[in-house]
């Protein structure tokens, strides 16, 4: 009997163990995928990408790699992302975590999964980001980002936020009103260690986590600004 209790004791130990670790690697899956969302926006080979206009200009970058939609008609969408701000020595912030939920429109057969990108072009845009919870919309312009790095920014002027999809493997501005952004609060405690605000994070009071996936992703996205800069 007490073997027994020793074991299964081992086994709820080795499970507390394991359940922040697989929070750990989803976390740095993500990053991994956002960095290379944001690289396939903006590397050489890129022409149907986010405009160098829109990235020279952008405060903050959120990205949300896999956003599921579904339904018929009427359906919903979720999904899971990190952003960063632009911070006074223009380098980038630290990965904020959140989730952003909202309703969809449209025909809708079955599932389908995009990558989202919504590059904040103004200081109101940030002021919502920064407060961790927002809905794209209400208060805060939101258009469909013009596409093609040549392309102009202007196409979408005045608005807080451009936003972009990508499905099959090609981007095209996207349309978010109603969409609600909430910071992910599991997901910060994974990554820091503790709780942290999401504006904290975002105006760059805490330390970027020493794990590669979070350094990797602020590297890709200075390249990317300091590219379209030049």
């Amino acid at each position: 009997m007490k073997r027994a209790i020793a074991i299964a004791s081992a086994g709820l130990l080795a499970a507390a163990t394991a359940l922040p670790a697989l929070a750990q690697n989803k976390a740095d899956i993500e990053l991994d995928q956002a960095s290379q969302i944001i690289h396939e926006l903006s590397g050489p080979q890129s022409t149907a990408g986010i405009p160098d206009s829109v990235l020279r200009h952008a405060k903050c970058i959120a990205v949300v790699p896999n956003m599921l939609k579904g339904g018929f008609i009427v359906g919903a969408m979720h999904g899971d992302g990190v952003a960063t701000c632009r911070l006074a020595d223009d380098q980038w912030s630290p990965p904020a975590p959140f989730q952003i939920t909202g309703a969809t429109w449209g025909v809708q057969i079955g599932g389908e999964e995009q990558a989202l990108v919504m590059m904040i072009m103004d200081n109101n845009g940030m002021q919502a980001l920064e407060s961790g919870h927002f809905k794209v919309g209400a208060g805060v312009n939101v258009a469909a980002g013009p596409v093609g790095r040549a392309a102009s920014g202007s196409a979408g002027w005045g608005a807080s936020i451009l936003s972009y999809s990508r499905a099959k493997g090609a981007y095209a501005g996207a349309t978010l009103n109603g969409a609600e952004l909430n910071q992910d609060h599991a997901k910060t405690r994974e990554l820091y260690g503790h709780e942290v605000s999401f504006n904290r994070i975002l105006d760059g009071g805490v330390h970027t986590p020493d794990q590669g996936a979070a350094r990797a992703f602020l590297h890709t996205v200075n390249h990317a600004v300091e590219r379209a800069s030049r």
